[in-house]
């Protein structure tokens, strides 16, 4: 079943206007996009794919907290490659926490190189930003694509024409841990002066959250949040708390948390009203398409399951 026809039979449509969560500092308000959220239905398959495959679309996938190493994690990893074999998506964004090991070249291989070879194989790029528990310089690991940054921006291209009428979306890889007044700096510059159509952060902290780390995120929140809202960032990406969680949308912003690619924590999830999905009874990864002013996501679990699935309208403020 496609997309569109699962959403005529079960979705709900909301448009947000958010006054800031409480404690936050002053941020400009601005129109928050239309979320699309898509109920399966009791009879459709647990794998079905939600996601259109527009031609000349955008697609990639979102794993965080991965670097394990074991079983869980390699289980993970194969239903990504299996998914992939019907949803060709180009490259991952990988967020933080990607090699709880020691930084050898073994570490690298058991927890990184070995379950994502079929990607590998595939072509898939990965983009990686730094966790609490990676290993010292892992910024100037190859396949991770920093080149040597703790934090950068890349963008890229989609649309069946190109470059006629093509879109583009920009993407910020920021280091979480160590968010300094350097990089504070280049991200207010380099995210207002961008004019991408999408733009789209990814971090390994959160800055919303119903899990156990609600102090450390409103201190990240009340450095990022203004210059995200100001400068018309759309989609936030972190992992840390080992859940699946999609926030409420907050001052035109949609954040989501995915840190169980690999660690999970049962449970963890607290009754809340920032959760508008949530998933905390096994890992996960996500699945995303950009095509237009449309961005459609699926979440799926280590057993194939679809545990999340929408569709995010963008709407640029006035």
């Amino acid at each position: 079943m496609t997309l569109a026809g699962t959403a005529l039979i079960a979705s709900t449509i909301a448009l947000f206007v958010v006054a800031p969560w409480r404690g936050d500092p002053p941020v400009l308000l601005r129109s928050a996009p239309s979320v699309v959220t898509v109920a399966l239905p009791p009879s459709t398959d647990a794998k079905t794919l939600t996601l259109p495959g527009i031609p000349g679309s955008l697609r990639f996938a979102v794993m965080g907290d991965t670097g394990r190493g074991d079983e869980v994690q390699y289980d993970t990893a194969a239903q990504m490659a299996a998914w992939r074999e019907r949803f060709e998506f180009t490259f991952v964004l990988m967020l933080g926490d990607n090699n709880y090991g020691t930084g050898s070249h073994e570490d690298y291989v058991q927890r990184f190189e070995r379950p994502y070879k079929p990607l590998f194989d595939a072509g898939v790029e990965f983009h990686a930003v730094i966790g609490n528990h990676d290993p010292p310089d892992q910024w100037h690991y190859g396949p991770f694509n920093m080149r040597g940054n703790r934090f950068y921006t890349f963008e890229k291209e989609y649309g069946l024409l190109k470059p006629l009428t093509s879109h583009l979306v920009r993407f910020f890889a920021l280091d979480s841990v160590t968010m300094d007044r350097e990089e504070l700096a280049w991200l207010e510059q380099n995210l207002s002066r961008s004019t991408a159509d999408w733009k789209i952060a990814f971090y390994h902290h959160p800055l919303y959250t119903s899990g156990r780390y609600e102090r450390s995120a409103a201190q990240l929140r009340a450095k990022l949040a203004p210059i995200f809202v100001k400068a018309g960032l759309d989609v936030g990406f972190s992992g840390h708390e080992h859940f699946y969680e999609r926030i409420v949308p907050k001052n035109g912003v949609q954040y989501f948390t995915s840190g169980a690619g690999g660690a999970l924590r049962v449970g963890d999830i607290r009754r809340t009203d920032l959760t508008a999905a949530g998933f905390d009874q096994d890992t996960h990864f996500m699945l995303i398409e950009i095509a237009g002013d449309t961005l459609y996501f699926q979440v799926i679990s280590r057993t194939g399951k679809t545990v999340d699935a929408g569709r995010l309208v963008h709407e640029k403020a006035k």
